[in-house]
């Protein structure tokens, strides 16, 4: 391998017109960078440890934007860096420094680590406006060629029908960390998700597809680094094409890229998709305070946004300090080819944008479903065939966009998780977010795909990503077991994080609780769950939750690498478990709502396809809707995969209650007033059947074929 001066002589015009980059032909490496407004970008070359500085090429062009060069003999251990040249006028927003050595943003390696010194600011610390001179090329990461190849074998993707989707939502070290089945090696790493151990779990739940918390390469902040912390969830990418080495166990001399490749083949041999959590909204380098690490060196205008009334301070619509200017061909193309290299090379199912609006805002503020991030999706042969889902709300003006999204995505639905909280544990939504019609009103709607939000722009019930908790809030034995956030750990003083408060009490906060209490949090834990998997549209469980795992009550434990965030296997709860796989049983052979939209009309047999119904067996009418009462019946007389109709009783009243049932013979398949959820009930119809207080139960008629 040739590096240094001796690999210099080679260097030559590259190809413009080529991917970005380095890559690897078989006989030299060729090099593309974009900077529209830099007078010159310099190759710089290392010795393999990446500490000396061996030789500077000056690289041609540039050619519509793009400066490139291709070095001869040059071979995949190469390690370079970039250093450009231009303009340093914050106040016109150019923040050009030759004396920063840059990072490729399309490095598919990063060599060392970032140590957060002063030399890796671009302005000056007691100025602002004022260049900083010191050269910081000796401890600033730097790119290494890589040989892109891995052989994926008879690998096929599952592509799992989306009626047939249930995300599970996990952090690949959190996950893995704890459990006594892995070799202490392999633990909270690609290899440990891989494990047969992790797999049966997945497997015998029920779960299709693993939404992965990011795994791009991130940078710790600053504040974070300081107080011996870190960003353990991940949200701050430092690199769009590099997994976390974090994440890797390097077990078998596997690189961090082919370690995750193998886990994303273990997981397609057992039918289970893979979808990224993906951060385009904002990069590590923060505000116009933070470091010149890739993006701003190279060009600060064409890949930020800058405020219109003051350039040389950024538009923070993602609430890090910065937000990458998807209006802008380069960054366009930077996330196009970051999705295109996760779903070819490296064969993911699909993603999770994080912020997603960003990635809208097509014009100066607002955000456009047909704007250029959506279209250049739809018409990608590649991309427009995997999972996309978005969280629709960023902090921009006119920032919530719940269902707003294209067709063909789906979308968290917070609007589902407040309701549900709210019918269930009389939770109180953050301001904005009320619903205002009766609460058996709101729950119907949310049962049943969100029609508000999803049906009126033609888009299926699936769009609808339905869930109670996820990584960023309570966990769910925490949201039924404390009465506040305990954050203090986070050391933010208790004040981040959502403050979720309850309108009931807990009792006792925690585990130390008396026997009333306890039952009363499993039972509304077993309901939530329930209500989230049964529900139309796609379920969406946090790891952990059919567990019972607990934070102590923090409900933002973005910074806790610890018992705090890891999955305590040793401490599983076995019924929260076995109810949990039921429930996701009976989605799977019943699928109680379907995947279309139901109509409430009655079919040729006089039979609706869906009748709400109150205690009494009659049916719902008019101002039953907008009171408060908290119980209802829905008989559902076209289930998805039932050959019979189905009948949900819900009950969140404080007390049992009786409900009249139809004709015809009735099987109780599920009782979340039952530790595991059993039913025991079987009988002829037109009888009164009690549903115990903060419960339901599914019952199927004789013929259903529902787990008779």
């Amino acid at each position: 391998m040739a590096t240094g001066i001796a690999a210099a002589r080679g260097w030559q015009p590259g190809r413009p017109a080529g991917p970005l980059g380095a890559h690897w032909d078989g006989h030299g490496v060729s090099f593309a960078v974009f900077s529209d407004q830099a007078r010159a970008i310099e190759l710089c070359l290392f010795d393999p440890g990446g500490l000396r500085e061996e030789a500077r090429l000056p690289m041609f062009g540039p050619v519509d934007g793009v400066w490139h060069g291709y070095l001869s003999h040059a071979a995949p251990g190469l390690v370079y860096g970039l250093r450009a040249d231009g303009p340093w006028d914050p106040a016109r927003g150019q923040r050009f420094n030759r004396h920063k050595l840059l990072l490729d943003p399309y490095a598919r390696e990063i060599v060392g680590r970032f140590d957060w010194g002063e030399a890796h600011f671009g302005a000056a610390p007691d100025d602002p406006l004022r260049i900083d001179d010191r050269d910081n090329a000796h401890a600033a990461l730097k790119g290494r060629v890589v040989y892109d190849h891995f052989d994926w074998g008879d690998d096929q993707p599952p592509k799992v029908a989306p009626e047939d989707t249930v995300l599970y939502e996990l952090h690949v070290r959190g996950f893995s960390r704890l459990h006594p089945a892995l070799p202490l090696n392999l633990r909270g790493s690609f290899a440990g998700l891989a494990h047969p151990a992790m797999i049966d779990h997945l497997r015998s739940l029920g779960i299709t597809a693993v939404s992965l918390l990011p795994v791009h390469q991130a940078l710790d902040e600053q504040r974070l680094a300081a107080q011996g912390l870190r960003n353990y969830w991940g949200y701050n990418t430092l690199s769009f094409f590099c997994p976390d080495p974090r994440l890797a166990s390097g077990h078998n001399g596997l690189s961090p890229r082919d370690e995750f490749r193998s886990m994303v083949r273990a997981l397609h041999r057992a039918g289970i998709e893979v979808i990224l959590d993906v951060v385009f909204n904002h990069s590590a380098e923060t505000d116009e305070h933070g470091p010149t690490i890739h993006l701003r060196g190279l060009d600060n205008g064409a890949y930020y946004r800058l405020r219109d009334d003051n350039p040389a301070r950024y538009d923070n619509y993602s609430g890090c300090g910065n937000t990458l200017d998807i209006r802008r061909p380069p960054v366009l193309r930077l996330v196009m080819d970051s999705l295109r290299y996760w779903a070819t090379e490296m064969r993911v199912d699909g993603f999770r944008f994080d912020l997603a609006p960003v990635l809208g805002r097509a014009g100066d503020h607002g955000f456009d479903r047909d704007g250029p991030f959506f279209m250049a999706l739809a018409q990608d042969p590649v991309l427009r065939a995997v999972k996309l889902i978005a969280e629709p709300w960023d902090l921009g003006p006119d920032g919530y966009q719940c269902g707003q999204f294209p067709r063909g995505w789906m979308e968290w639905n917070d609007r589902f998780r407040d309701g549900m909280r709210h019918f269930w544990l009389r939770w109180h939504a953050e301001p904005g977010h009320e619903e205002h019609q009766g609460l058996r009103g709101m729950f119907a709607r949310r049962l049943c795909g969100s029609d508000d939000l999803f049906r009126t722009r033609q888009r299926l019930p699936g769009a609808s990503v339905n869930y109670v908790v996820s990584h960023d809030g309570f966990s769910l034995r925490d949201l039924v077991s404390y009465n506040r956030r305990h954050n203090e750990a986070n050391g933010e003083n208790n004040q981040d994080g959502h403050a979720d408060t309850l309108s009931f009490n807990c009792g006792v906060e925690g585990p130390t609780a008396d026997a009333g209490i306890l039952a009363l949090r499993g039972k509304l834990q077993r309901a939530l769950l329930a209500t989230t998997v049964l529900s139309q549209g796609t379920p969406m469980l946090a790891a952990g939750a059919e567990l019972g795992h607990t934070q102590g009550g923090n409900n933002n434990p973005y910074n806790q690498d610890n018992a705090t965030t890891w999955i305590d296997w040793a401490d599983v709860d076995a019924d929260l478990l076995a109810i949990t796989t039921r429930l996701l049983q009976l989605r799977r052979t019943a699928l109680p709502l379907g995947a279309a939209w139901y109509s409430g009309h009655a079919d040729r047999l006089g039979l609706g396809d869906l009748t709400w119904l109150r205690p009494d067996g009659s049916e719902l009418h008019g101002e039953d809707w907008g009171n408060g009462d908290r119980t209802l019946g829905c008989l559902i007389g076209q289930p998805g995969r039932a050959r019979a109709p189905l009948l949900l009783l819900v009950n969140a009243d404080t007390r049992a209650i009786d409900f009249q049932l139809p004709s015809g013979v009735w099987q109780c398949v599920l009782d979340t007033a039952q530790a595991r959820g059993i039913g025991s009930w079987h009988g002829q119809g037109d009888v009164a059947l009690p549903v115990a207080a903060h419960s339901l139960q599914l019952l199927a008629a004789a013929g259903s074929g529902v787990m008779e």
